[in-house]
């Protein structure tokens, strides 16, 4: 069976994990502080990055350290893996649902603006997939209206955006995730990324217990902290695997073109587009099952008797219990309810082979032979 994804680990990860094993410093230590540099390095823009245990966490913290909290509003696309949302509710704050476009899965711009009130406080574009979010209008958006924008950059380590620079080197709060399925994963891991050195600042003291040390050692606690802090272990998996990005993004692009010139063109297929930059975290597809007289637990039940394995990524957030409860329902985003009803992720992953590809195009070609066009 193909799945639908698969992290790339080598002998070099498993030394890595053996020095730090054999150090004696298994918690945060010099590892992350490696890492931490390295990835400021290869971000860019003069940022400074901090690591947590998760993607989730780095854009907890970064809500916090916004000021974000009851009361206040955040535009949040309304496709997007749940904790995007999630987070937003954690910190007592409204997630405000905008539809996304059909093809990128991407924040409307339009829809934002459409959506703002006097409550709102943050922008939080999501980069769906590897592939760059609109962020000139947005940030133009902000800076008119006087907002924060934090970026979901959880499944965007390695994208470029139009003119160039790296997601994660434009100074503004960009959060990363390094779970297994990403791009480069530190097992669990996230980070955050801004040039904004009292932000930083704040974001250290909710990564670790709301603790201050002073110049002589001293210990004060200003604030809430949580214990969102990366270990040492994942940091030097994660120093490694940064050091292969470019080169699994590479191979991601060379599959994600290979999938776009030879799937199946058909009536109830919707493929993605490429785009500059884009760093292909998934290859997601929307497919019309209703026009095929089928469902999507029989389609995917097909594919997977022909040896390929797929994802969903994601449901429609808007339309979990949790979010009804805020006057949410059918029919609200229908760019984001039909993804959510036809989307399902196919493999791509750097170790993939081409002949994989092509077994995946040939069960695509086959399950649609012979279906309306």
């Amino acid at each position: 069976m193909l799945p639908f994804t698969r992290p790339t680990l080598g002998d070099e990860e498993k030394r890595a994990v053996s020095d730090v094993l054999s150090s004696g410093w298994l918690a945060t230590g010099p590892k992350v502080a490696a890492f931490e540099g390295a990835l400021a390095d290869y971000l860019g823009g003069g940022v400074d990055v901090r690591a947590f245990n998760s993607g989730t966490s780095a854009l907890e913290a970064a809500l916090i350290a916004g000021g974000v909290g009851p009361g206040d509003e955040v535009i949040v696309p309304a496709m997007s893996f749940v904790a995007t949302a999630n987070v937003v509710k954690r910190v007592g704050a409204t997630p405000v649902f905008v539809d996304v476009d059909l093809v990128s899965r991407n924040l409307s711009v339009s829809g934002a603006e459409r959506a703002l009130t006097s409550r709102t406080r943050v922008l939080l574009p999501v980069h769906f997939a590897g592939r760059a979010a609109d962020l000139l209008p947005l940030h133009q958006l902000a800076k008119e209206r006087g907002l924060l924008v934090i970026e979901d950059a959880a499944q965007a380590i390695g994208t470029r955006f139009g003119d160039g620079h790296r997601i994660g080197g434009s100074g503004n709060p960009v959060c990363f995730s390094f779970h297994p399925n990403k791009n480069m994963t530190t097992i669990e891991g996230g980070a955050l990324a801004c040039s904004d050195g009292d932000f930083i600042r704040r974001v250290e003291r909710v990564r670790f217990h709301g603790i201050e040390r002073d110049a002589q050692g001293g210990v004060d606690v200003s604030e809430w902290g949580g214990k969102m802090n990366l270990p040492d272990v994942g940091a030097a998996i994660g120093l490694v695997q940064l050091g292969r990005l470019e080169a699994f993004n590479w191979r991601r692009k060379e599959l994600a073109e290979g999938y776009l010139a030879h799937m199946p063109r058909h009536g109830a297929l919707l493929l993605p587009e490429d785009a500059p930059g884009h760093s292909w975290h998934m290859f997601c597809v929307c497919v019309d099952f209703e026009m095929l007289g089928t469902t999507r637990p029989a389609f995917q039940e097909r594919l997977g008797s022909l040896g390929v394995g797929t994802g969903i990524h994601y449901p429609a957030m808007h339309l979990f219990s949790l979010y009804r409860k805020l006057g949410y329902g059918p029919g609200d985003f229908p760019h984001a309810e039909r993804i959510g009803e036809q989307t399902l992720t196919l493999p791509l992953f750097p170790t993939m082979t081409d002949q994989d590809l092509d077994r995946v195009c040939v069960a695509f070609a086959t399950l649609l032979q012979g279906t309306e066009s």
